[in-house]
């Protein structure tokens, strides 16, 4: 199979059938084989009806439905999950990215031998206030912190090689990050499009500030998972014996100013009304918690499998 096509929704009944139609238009026209794959991520509408029913007339559609609404990036793990073509595309289900694209992602992994193809949405259709400036804003920082020089980091519309997709693991709402997750698995080979974006037809942005908020927590995240994540006593290890080491030093000093003044009969404070008795007690408890920290996080990795945080309700012909 040529390419696996996968679009996390969320109440988006009035776009699935154009948008599939549009697909399928595409792929004929440049005789792709391909599959269709829409992951349902808790919709209280009927979008899984439609998916259904596109299901039972085109056997290239296929469904997962989530049990609740646990996010786009768990949507994007299981349709990975599920995806058999040589090249997965990524696409959102509110027409706002055009399936015209896909022949020249599916070229440039392809033919030109990327791992992966980012979207970016050059010219685009949202609310300049609420959307455009914090999105520049929010990948001028993702760029600084990852070293990757992509313009859009969370356009729903990238092309993979599988074996690209099936090694990412998304989870929480790190789907924002896939190049950066992709760049930490060893896939240097990323490169940038630009694509055609459309004003929304139907429905509403599921785009809200407190997004664009849990996007800089999730950069600080996977900022500090890119560079301790396999390896956590590193960090904590290291920053936790230099607070032990520090507190131990002026527990030290304060010891033996305490015995330098009383062996000389110079009048001295007890040891619990010298502040920096305090300073060096609060250091060394702060230094073994962290060191602590760090050995507890090398057993977590070392005996925790990885699981998925979502439980699929039922499949659609796969």
């Amino acid at each position: 199979m040529d390419i696996s096509v996968v679009i996390p929704l969320l109440n988006e009944e009035e776009s699935l059938q154009e948008l599939y139609d549009w697909i399928a238009k595409v792929m004929q026209s440049n005789q792709f084989l391909y599959e269709v794959i829409f992951i349902d991520d808790g919709s209280t509408d009927s979008s899984w009806k439609i998916i259904q029913q596109l299901s039972k007339k085109h056997s290239q559609v296929k469904g997962i439905r989530f049990q609740r609404n646990y996010g786009k990036s768990q949507a994007l793990d299981a349709g990975f999950g599920a995806a058999n073509g040589d090249v997965i595309i990524t696409m959102d289900a509110d027409l706002q990215d055009n399936p015209e694209e896909i022949p020249e992602l599916y070229n440039l992994i392809v033919n030109d031998d990327f791992d992966l193809i980012s979207g970016w949405k050059k010219k685009r259709y949202d609310n300049v206030l609420t959307k455009n400036i914090p999105s520049k804003l929010f990948n001028w920082a993702a760029r600084k912190t990852s070293g990757l020089e992509l313009n859009d980091f969370n356009c729903g519309l990238k092309s993979y090689k599988k074996e690209v997709a099936k090694a990412v693991k998304v989870s929480g709402e790190m789907h924002r990050y896939i190049p950066v997750l992709a760049k930490n698995e060893g896939y240097t080979k990323i490169g940038e499009k630009v694509v055609q974006h459309q004003a929304r037809k139907y429905g509403e942005t599921k785009f809200g500030m407190n997004r664009f908020v849990n996007g800089f927590l999730d950069l600080i995240t996977i900022s500090f998972l890119s560079k301790f994540g396999k390896r956590p006593m590193h960090f904590f290890g290291l920053w936790g014996t230099l607070m032990f080491i520090m507190g131990s030093t002026m527990a030290f000093y304060v010891g033996v100013i305490k015995l330098y003044r009383l062996f000389n009969n110079i009048p001295a404070i007890l040891v619990t009304q010298n502040p920096w008795f305090y300073i060096a007690l609060t250091s060394m408890i702060i230094g073994t918690l962290m060191f602590l920290a760090g050995f507890l996080g090398e057993l977590i990795i070392k005996t925790n499998p990885q699981q998925k945080h979502y439980k699929i309700k039922e499949k659609q012909n796969l």
